[in-house]
Order: C-alpha cells, then sequence, then structure tokens
C-alpha cells in the first residue's frame, strides 16, 4: 500500500477527532494537517528520539503537534463560551456598531473563516457566519500561523494579518547544511508548497493578535476619535530585557518549549530525516477557568479534544503559573512598636503579569496569627465560593499601594478601564482610558523605551520608588516591594505566623458581572450556566510560610512624606516637597548612576531631570520615584 492511501484509509477510519479537513479560499482545515501531523498509526513519525531512518517506537513520548494544540486556548478560540458572550454583550451595548465589533473580534478568534471572507471580498465576517462556519470554528489553527506572510510581521496589530496562498512556513530547512525541506509529500498530499520561514521562530508571528487597539466610543455610542490600547503582550515583550541581548527570549521559548530529541515531522514517509530541535506546541498560556470548562463542557460545545488532553494542557499549565511566573520572597521587622512585613515580587514571565485580556488579576495576600491561630491582620483574603476578594465587592477600584496600614486595603496587579466620565468599565469599546495599570513589568521595562506609550504604567505605581526600581540596579528591575505596617504592639515577645500568597484570577466575578445582568440572549445565557458551575476560583502563583519569634525591638527610625510635581514633568522641572527637613539627598538615573547629590536644609528642594526616564530621589526625608517623560 502506498504511503498515501495509508493516510487516507486512516481518515476514513475517522482518526482525526472531528478536526475539519476541508478547504476554504485560503486554508485548510487542522484535519488535513492531522494526517500527516498527528498520531502516527505507525510509530514512526512524532516520536522524541526517532533514528534516522525511522524505527517503529510504540513506548515512545507522542509529541505530535496536532494533539497538543487541540486542548489549548488557541484550537477553542471559536468555541470559547466567554469570548461568544463578550462579543454579544459589546453589541447589544452598541447595536449600531454590530459589523465592525464583530469583523474586528473575529479577526483573531476565527481567522479561518475572517480572512478567507475577506480575501473574497467580503467587508465584513460576522459572528454568526463564524459559529456556522465549520473551519472558523477551527480557531487559530495551523495555516493561520503557518501562511502568515513575513512581510511586515511585527508591524501589524490589532488583528491586522495577511497570508500567502498555497504556502506553508516553516522552522526547518535554512541552514546551509541543514537537511533541506522535503516539498514533495506535502506538494503530492494538499497542494501546498512548504518553504522555510525564519519569522516562524520569532516573536513577531505572534504580534497582530497580541497587541490590540480599540476605537473608544462615548457612553451614546459615539465614536470619540480616541484609540485605547485593550492589550499590548507583543509590545510588553519588546519593552524587556528578552527583546534583544544576551537574555533575548522569544514568545515560542515559553509558550511553545523546544526539545532537543529528534523527530520525524510526518507520517507515512519513512526516509524523512528527523528534525532537532523540536518546538512542542503546548501553547501554554494561564486561563485555567476557561480550560477547566472547556474540559467539562467537550460534548455540549462541540470540542475536538478530550478530557484527557484538557487535562494536560491544565497541567502544563499550572506548572508554567507556579514555576516560570514569579519570586516571592519576604522579611519582618519592628519600629516604633509596629509590626513591619515586606514583601517582594520578582516578575520572571516575558511581558507584564497579568497580561492579555484586561480582567486578569493578580493579587497579594497576607495573612498573620498568634500561636493560638488567632488572626491578628488579614489583607486579600477572598470568598471561596464566589471568588471575591473581601471586601472589594462594592469598591469600584482599588488604588495602587506602596504601603499597606489598613487590612481592607489589598495590592491588586491590573489594568482598569475607564470610560469618557472615568468610571471603570468592562466594555472594551467603551474604554476611553487607563484608570490604572500596576501590573508587574518584565525585568528590562523602561518608561524611556520608544513602545512605552503602548505599555504605560498608570496611578500610584508610576511614583512607586520600589515599582520596577531599586537604587542599586537603577530602573528594568521587574519587581515591585510592599511594605504592610501593622500598629498591634509588637514589643512583648510573641510567636507570628505569616502567610503571604499571591494570587491569580482570569474572570474575576466582578467583571463578568455586567455581561450575566443582560438578559434573552442565548450566548449569554449560555455561559451563564457554565459560569454559574464554576466559581472562578483563583491560583496560587506563589506562597511563603514562615514563623517568627520577636524578642527584640529595632531602633526607631525617623519617617516622612514626600511629594513632587509636576511628576511625571514633561520638560524635567520639578519640586520635591517633605513635611520636615529634606537633608542629605541624591537623585540616581535609570541605571543607578547618581547624577546629582546635595544637602537641602529646607522642606522644599527643585530638581531638574536631564532627559527622559525614571528616577530614584533619596534622602533622609525618605525616598520618592521621579518620571520626565
Amino acid at each position: 500500500m502506498a504511503a498515501h492511501e495509508g493516510l487516507e484509509a486512516y481518515f476514513r477510519n475517522d482518526n482525526l477527532g472531528g478536526l475539519p479537513d476541508t478547504i476554504n479560499a485560503l486554508f485548510y482545515g487542522s484535519g488535513k494537517c492531522a494526517g500527516c501531523h498527528g498520531e502516527d498509526p505507525n510509530d514512526l513519525a512524532s516520536i522524541a528520539g526517532q533514528s534516522f531512518p525511522m524505527d517503529p517506537m510504540p513506548d515512545g513520548w507522542d509529541v505530535n503537534v496536532v494533539d497538543d494544540w487541540r486542548s489549548s486556548i488557541m484550537a477553542n478560540s471559536t468555541k470559547d463560551p466567554f469570548w461568544r458572550a463578550k462579543v454579544r454583550h459589546e453589541v447589544i451595548t452598541n447595536p449600531g456598531h454590530a459589523a465592525e465589533l464583530e469583523d474586528k473580534c473575529t479577526s483573531c478568534h476565527a481567522p479561518v473563516g475572517h480572512f478567507a471572507a475577506h480575501h473574497e471580498g467580503a467587508e465584513y465576517y460576522s459572528l454568526l457566519e463564524a459559529l456556522t462556519d465549520s473551519l472558523a470554528l477551527d480557531g487559530v489553527n495551523c495555516a493561520v500561523c503557518h501562511q502568515q506572510d513575513a512581510a511586515g510581521i511585527g508591524t501589524r496589530f490589532s488583528g491586522e494579518m495577511t497570508f500567502v496562498e498555497d504556502t506553508i512556513y516553516g522552522p526547518y530547512g535554512g541552514g546551509k547544511d541543514e537537511y533541506p525541506v522535503q516539498y514533495q509529500p506535502m506538494q503530492s498530499f494538499i497542494g501546498f508548497m512548504p518553504l522555510y520561514g525564519e519569522h516562524m521562530t520569532r516573536s513577531e508571528s505572534c504580534a497582530a493578535c497580541h497587541s490590540l487597539i480599540t476605537n473608544s466610543v462615548d457612553l451614546e455610542g459615539e465614536y470619540t476619535g480616541v484609540s485605547v490600547i485593550e492589550q499590548a503582550t507583543y509590545h510588553e515583550w519588546v519593552n524587556s530585557v528578552y527583546s534583544e541581548g544576551p537574555e533575548q527570549q522569544e514568545c515560542q521559548g515559553c509558550h511553545m518549549p523546544q526539545i532537543d530529541d529528534p523527530v520525524g515531522i510526518a507520517s507515512g514517509y519513512a526516509w524523512l530525516q528527523p528534525r532537532s530541535p523540536f518546538s512542542l506546541h503546548y501553547f501554554v498560556g494561564a486561563n485555567t477557568h476557561m480550560l477547566r470548562m472547556l474540559r467539562n463542557n467537550v460534548d455540549s460545545l462541540g470540542l475536538n479534544a478530550t478530557e484527557a488532553q484538557f487535562d494536560s494542557t491544565l497541567d502544563r499549565t499550572l506548572k508554567m503559573l507556579e514555576e516560570q511566573t514569579l519570586d516571592l520572597t519576604a522579611s519582618t521587622y519592628i519600629e516604633a512598636g509596629e509590626m513591619h512585613v515586606v514583601v517582594n515580587l520578582l516578575n520572571k514571565a516575558g511581558h507584564k503579569f497579568p497580561s492579555g485580556y484586561p480582567a486578569r488579576r493578580a493579587w497579594i495576600e497576607l495573612h498573620v496569627t498568634d500561636a493560638d491561630g488567632q488572626s491578628l491582620f488579614h489583607s486579600g483574603a477572598w470568598n471561596p465560593s464566589t471568588g471575591h476578594i473581601l471586601g472589594q465587592e462594592d469598591v469600584a477600584w482599588e488604588p495602587h499601594h506602596d504601603i499597606i496600614t489598613n487590612e481592607e486595603d489589598v495590592v491588586i496587579y491590573e489594568l482598569v478601564l475607564g470610560d469618557v466620565n472615568g468610571d471603570p468599565t468592562t466594555l472594551l469599546e467603551r474604554a476611553h482610558d487607563h484608570l490604572k495599570d500596576n501590573r508587574l513589568v518584565p525585568r528590562g521595562f523602561s518608561t524611556a523605551h520608544i513602545v512605552y506609550d503602548t505599555t504605560e504604567v498608570v496611578g500610584g505605581a508610576l511614583n512607586d520608588p520600589n515599582f520596577n526600581f531599586s537604587s542599586e540596579e537603577g530602573e528594568g528591575t521587574g519587581t515591585d516591594q510592599v511594605t504592610y505596617v501593622m500598629p498591634e504592639g509588637w514589643n512583648e515577645t510573641t510567636e507570628l505566623q505569616f502567610t503571604c500568597t499571591v494570587w491569580y484570577q482570569s474572570l474575576p466575578p466582578k467583571w463578568a458581572a455586567p455581561m450575566l445582568e443582560l438578559e434573552g440572549d442565548s450566548l449569554i445565557e449560555g455561559f451563564r450556566t457554565l459560569y454559574a458551575e464554576f466559581v472562578p476560583t483563583p491560583e496560587r502563583i506563589a506562597s511563603l510560610e514562615w514563623t517568627e519569634t520577636i524578642s527584640d525591638v529595632l531602633e526607631e527610625t525617623a519617617g516622612s512624606t514626600l511629594f513632587a510635581f509636576p511628576n511625571p514633568s514633561e520638560n524635567g522641572l520639578l519640586r520635591v516637597k517633605a513635611e520636615r527637613q529634606i537633608g542629605s539627598y541624591a537623585v540616581f538615573d535609570g541605571t543607578g548612576r547618581s547624577i546629582e547629590e546635595g544637602l537641602c536644609p529646607n522642606k522644599e528642594l527643585r530638581l531638574a531631570l536631564p532627559t527622559s526616564g525614571t528616577y530614584l530621589f533619596k534622602s533622609d526625608a525618605g525616598s520618592l520615584r521621579l518620571v520626565r517623560q
């Protein structure tokens, strides 16, 4: 039996798991790819550690790209019940913009249908078309990534992409001494030409959908002429230590981890030479809430992955969140009879944390108890039956905190969108501004970077001297330091139990609530039913537990409050004021170099910051972060 005849028999045995294998004006469905790049019935291809020529490896590690991909959020982007309901929420609110809204949303969530329709001359592509198109339901499938045009890649955003016809780009065959691309199998089977595409291994191939700018409307649905950054994960990576230099790491390095084991990448052709390195098509993100929702509703949502496959993606997601996201350290001391807990966080991700869709948030929970288990201080507690942060249910939005003195205040890292009136909104089209963005920035992040206007820090974090800044390293530390002050009279010898946890939540109840208030829409009703089954339980990203016996009191040090205005300064000129004499002071630039030192016997000081960037002002009266735009 010829190789391609064996593959046709494989199709007839319905081994595609429901994946579509038809073609439209631009793309084949993933089922057509599965014939060669899915599970190999002969145990030759897609198994790590393969030899040349290939030998059967029935007990080997199956790394076929189709089965790893099919349980990812990428594969299920069109079937995502929250996305469907959210599009309806936006359209119901602004029905006059229905065509534009649905066309924009389908460009990233249903690209197989969207771009084929536009290729054939359609002006808009609707949500209904996507939900009734078997190829559009393929989500972000193989072709959407591998047919991207290299020209202009990394310069197109907000779902703007261009594609080549009848060509598939891959990462192999570009080196002078590398085994060349074998085009015959793909040409004979689907008529597409496989070519080496250097852009397939670069973060730019992710840019078009992972930086999104929206056009703002007022409360009457009229365009304001203002554009708003809805998400900018790609640009956050650009503004990091990972985009260039000795620590360069592409998006694929984390989300498609490489193995060095040789892998035969196409079944039915035992004469092909295995390739190395090989990128595992995990596409792991952080949205565990949706993954669990999909896993438990495979049949009702018409999904093409099994519960076991979703379990694998969930395990990988949790592993990334717990091991590759955040470092957490803490210390304690007593000053003026008050307990201080200093919490330090380091962002290890290649972008802000949290990143992506603006619902995402992370927060710190600090709980202090005595030897009898009596709670003495508890900030950031949450309700396990609803997923709410306690005390935050009726708070519009929580400001950034550098120092916490009241357990009702919580350190929440998030992006808060505001409408034309300055009120927080979960409607993306009504977003007119960022009210707050104190999400942890990546290492190397700079306020002077060319893409800072797309990745701005907004609100109190901008003036926090411990946010992404230290006097030793300057700007770009990717850290934040939070001090908790608890006036409980710790002079006595007391044994205390400390628990500090950083939680992450992909779909907080306060974000979903406005949409779920709408009645009568089938897609919103469908999501409401699913959402009710799954409390938005946050994921534990990092946690510390320690016990300390307080036996002595540290020497009291005087403190003071500093102010600077204007801060940020457009021309670098600003004034620093204190509640007491400033005394000795120094100004450090973004590299940690002292650019000015002096003695100020007064409560006010004038400064001139030489260039754009972030500076640290340190004095006898305290420290302050200064910014020149």
